[in-house]
């Protein structure tokens, strides 16, 4: 670590220095020592200073913001419905510029020989038959696959994507704990932390001169599209997911969308005559390289696990016979066996011709008893590690656990590891009442270009739960933290154009449609459908909420009626009952996707008309916040951001500020007064701005053809049920004007009906200009005709002609349509075509989704056994 600078004796610091010194530790801090600041952070200990306490909990509670905004997300929630929240702390670790170069080039050594050792295992093995490395401790270490030999080309760079975890050692050196290389985790989420931090701490972040993060993207870029067969002009690359349910789906979807990449699952993948093919809308594409976010075992169900969902059958055959490259390759977990660790050294000598540069902490491996022994003896000292099952702290065993422990080791002892608890230096962390110390651990990412490895500056920092723990891993709550390297000047940067870079070579450079996986594109048609049918809901909310307050204490007028028929026409197009729902109804499971629209009036209005039913207010909220109850506000906007969440490799930055708003809307608690008009203004509001970010900033390739024909599928459905439920039964004038009025406030149409109206344009029955508004206007944007030149126009790119006849017989049926006629004594004529456009746009959707979006058969496991779990790793 580096020299110490002047003393410091503000409060907050002056704080922290004490909570350190409070740990009963040798000091071993990344910002101070006993008294003074160390040249890399005084920066930060300034800015920290000059803020204080309260400012810096404010930064902290603005970073949490800015998180949800952007959609960082980690795991799942405690109740299993939502996403998990990311957790960084906004004050960076900072890592001068020559300590980060002395620690690349160890980072870049320990790359060239894992690559080497990786090569040789599924290879010649010269390292286990000159027994540098002890053949058992190899073999029997779950990440080795004996099934990928011939898959690993010992000719050419097999580890593109090196990762390792450090921490410091007593005497302030890096070492490593781990390495990474099965599908390493993490880059996308440094990215994303550097883009929270900028905006948190930005009079730091715009002063100091470090070095950026683009330029390792551009690199990785670089190398995924050299991995191909020099034979491939155009490689296509696809990044392999586990699917939106992995814990790591937002790092894996980031990292796809800041290179280009198609982010895929299993069943988007598909092998023809030994190749692996992209399954897109309308037709397959040949993939090239695979990035592999899957562990290995699950990534071909026919030669390695057989109940796997996540893999392809074939692919591993794929890989043996060249016909496509992956990366990492499969059966690199190898390389994160602890038991390789203690033989590093020798192999760099044997492999590189030089020692180990960067060391790893220490570590036994218990197959060598002479070497284990002392270790054996403390047992209770040590981090406990056993091949392919979670790592034990000897400290916190009793002693029966301890004995027991040992027992497991004695019979087994090829399948242990030993390490020494590595001391671990200390950062700050902001909480309630200042800063306070955490253990600290850096995840470093590298990506194998052809001439060398390249590193991220800094990497993924996170820290321990509690100022005494060291145990550093998401899935308990660690925070992150961004990791800044100093930069001078013009290298600050860090964002070169790689050599060799040819972009005609790039995937996604090319014009016109890029294909679409199936899964993509109904995710992308049912984000539509969601966001307009929360929309929708939403206008009808505000409209219904007005009508109740106007109507409350008036019962037996006109209003009422007109306000009874809207409820009652909510509840039909949602299938929200108007009275307390019974306990068979009151909500929804499974993850199909609900379609209340078209459910008609089964059920809902019978419970509407029931005597003795909830009062008008308690239905409306229960419209708006019920997330489990399908059809409510709530739902269809869980279910779009479920949906967005699936497509995020396709949706902008600005789309997940919007929807994080919108969550947010949604998550407090409602008025204790009933005043639901803000809330749903709120929500209003953030759809109506996705619904111009979608307008205005889609590109009009096959992402706004499905997006659109959703959008434009549940409007149509969505205005014929409205129309259906008000105005195609005859009432009493006054409150059949009044009806009608509503409608057109729930469609953003009444200044519209209004102008014609006083300008003696149209018919001169309000109930004939909204019909025309709403039905067949083609130049209102929420007329069903409308809706359907939209849908033909959308659908454009994708041509089917069962589909086009579809639309076109809809737009006749609607053009040939009399309202005179239709509005007769009893509007039978209105209520037919009505009926009949229901049904037929059902038919339409149900069409569109059996042609773009049927997939292959779920893979069976041949043992006929059930997968309740995902296999992609979890980010420890």
């Amino acid at each position: 670590m580096t020299a110490l600078t002047r003393d410091d004796t503000s409060e907050v610091v002056g704080t922290y220095r004490q909570r350190l010194a409070d740990l009963g530790a040798p000091l071993l801090d990344e910002v101070l020592t006993a008294d003074a600041v160390r040249p890399a952070s005084v920066d930060l200990v300034d800015r920290v200073n000059a803020l204080g306490v309260d400012v810096l909990r404010a930064r902290k509670a603005a970073a949490r913001r800015y998180l949800q905004d952007d959609g960082v997300t980690y795991g799942v929630s405690a109740d299993g419905n939502r996403s998990g929240q990311w957790r960084l702390d906004p004050l960076p670790v900072v890592i001068p510029e020559d300590e980060w170069r002395s620690l690349r080039a160890g980072l870049q050594q320990r790359a060239e020989l894992l690559d080497l050792v990786l090569r040789d295992l599924y290879a010649d093995r010269r390292l286990l038959r000159e027994r540098v490395i002890p053949a058992r401790a190899v073999l029997g270490h779950p990440g080795y696959l004996p099934q990928a030999v011939a898959s690993v080309d010992p000719a050419k760079r097999q580890l593109i994507l090196p990762c390792a975890d450090l921490v410091r050692s007593s005497g302030g050196d890096w070492v490593v704990i781990g390495d990474r290389a099965q599908a390493p985790s993490g880059a996308g989420y440094a990215m994303a932390d550097r883009r929270i931090v900028g905006r948190t701490m930005p009079g730091l972040y715009r002063h100091t001169e470090l070095s950026r993060l683009r330029g390792f993207f551009d690199d990785m870029r670089l190398a995924l599209t050299d991995a191909a067969a020099e034979s491939v002009a155009q490689p296509r690359v696809v990044l392999l997911s586990p699917g939106p349910l992995s814990e790591t789906a937002f790092d894996q979807a980031f990292v796809a969308s800041l290179l280009g990449l198609p982010l895929v699952q299993s069943q988007d993948l598909t092998m023809r005559d030994g190749r692996v093919w992209l399954r897109t809308t309308g037709r397959l594409e040949p993939v090239d390289v695979i990035l592999r976010r899957v562990d290995s075992e699950w990534t071909d169900p026919l030669d390695l696990l057989s109940a796997s969902r996540l893999g392809v059958p074939g692919l591993l055959e794929a890989a043996r016979t060249k016909a496509v490259r992956i990366v990492n390759p499969i059966g690199s977990g190898v390389l994160e066996n602890p038991a390789l660790l203690p033989y590093l050294d020798d192999a760099a000598r044997l492999l590189l011709g030089e020692p180990l540069r960067l060391t790893s902490v220490r570590t036994w491996w218990c197959g060598d008893k002479e070497r284990s022994r002392e270790a054996l003896d403390r047992l209770p000292e040590l981090v406990i590690k056993r091949a392919g099952s979670h790592t034990r702290f000897g400290w916190e065993l009793t002693q029966d656990e301890v004995d027991a422990t040992r027992a497991q080791i004695a019979d087994e002892p090829w399948a242990w590891s030993l390490q020494e608890q590595a001391p671990m230096s200390t950062v700050p962390v902001i909480s309630g009442d200042g800063l306070w110390p955490r253990h600290f651990v850096l995840r470093t990412f590298g990506v194998g270009t052809e001439s060398e490895y390249r590193f991220m500056p800094g990497g993924l920092g996170r820290v321990a739960v509690t100022e005494s723990s060291r145990m550093v891993s998401n899935v308990i709550g660690s925070q992150a933290k961004d990791v800044w390297v100093l930069s001078a000047g013009e290298t600050a940067v860090d964002h070169h154009e790689p050599s060799g870079w040819s972009r005609e070579l790039l995937p996604g450079f090319a014009t016109g449609n890029v294909g679409l996986a199936p899964r993509a594109a109904e995710d992308l048609f049912w984000l539509g459908r969601y966001a307009e049918r929360a929309e929708t809901g939403s206008r009808l909310l505000l409209v219904a909420d007005d009508l109740v307050a106007d109507t409350m204490g008036r019962a037996g007028t006109t209003a009422a009626a007109a306000t009874e028929v809207l409820l009652k026409a909510i509840s039909a197009l949602t299938t929200v009952p108007f009275t307390a729902p019974s306990p068979s109804s009151s909500s929804v499971t499974g993850t199909s996707h609900g379609t209340p629209a078209e459910a008609g009036t089964s059920g809902a209005s019978d419970e509407a008309s029931r005597p003795g039913g909830s009062d008008e207010l308690a239905f409306l909220q229960r419209l708006l916040s019920e997330g489990h109850t399908a059809g409510t506000i709530a739902f269809a906007v869980g279910r779009l951001i479920d949906a967005a969440r699936a497509a995020r490799e396709l949706l902008s930055i600005d789309t997940w500020l919007i929807l994080g708003r919108l969550d947010r809307a949604l998550q407090d608690e409602l008025p204790a007064d009933g005043h639901l008009q803000p809330v749903v203004s709120q929500v209003l509001e953030s759809l109506i701005a996705l619904s111009g970010l979608s307008a205005e900033s889609l590109v009009r390739d096959l992402i706004w053809s499905f997006l659109d024909a959703g959008r434009r599928v549940e409007r149509a459905q969505q205005t014929v049920a409205l129309l259906r439920h008000t105005v195609a039964t005859d009432r009493a004038p006054i409150t059949d004007g009044q009806v009608v009025e509503a409608v057109l406030r729930a469609t953003d149409s009444l200044i519209t009906h209004r102008r014609r109206i006083a300008g003696g344009q149209g018919p001169a029955s309000p109930l004939h200009v909204a019909i025309d508004l709403l039905l067949r206007d083609r130049t209102n944007p929420r007329s069903v005709a409308f809706q359907l030149d939209r849908l033909a126009l959308a659908l454009d790119a994708v041509p089917d002609s069962t589909i086009s006849q579809a639309i076109s017989q809809m737009r006749q049926s609607i053009a040939d349509f009399d309202i005179d006629a239709g509005v007769d004594l009893q509007r039978q004529g209105l209520g037919d075509v009505l009926a009949s456009l229901n049904g037929d746009l059902r038919a339409l959707a149900s069409q569109i989704e059996t042609t773009h979006f049927v997939r292959p058969a779920t893979q069976q496991a041949l043992s006929g056994g059930d997968l309740s779990t995902v296999g992609g790793r979890s980010y420890d």
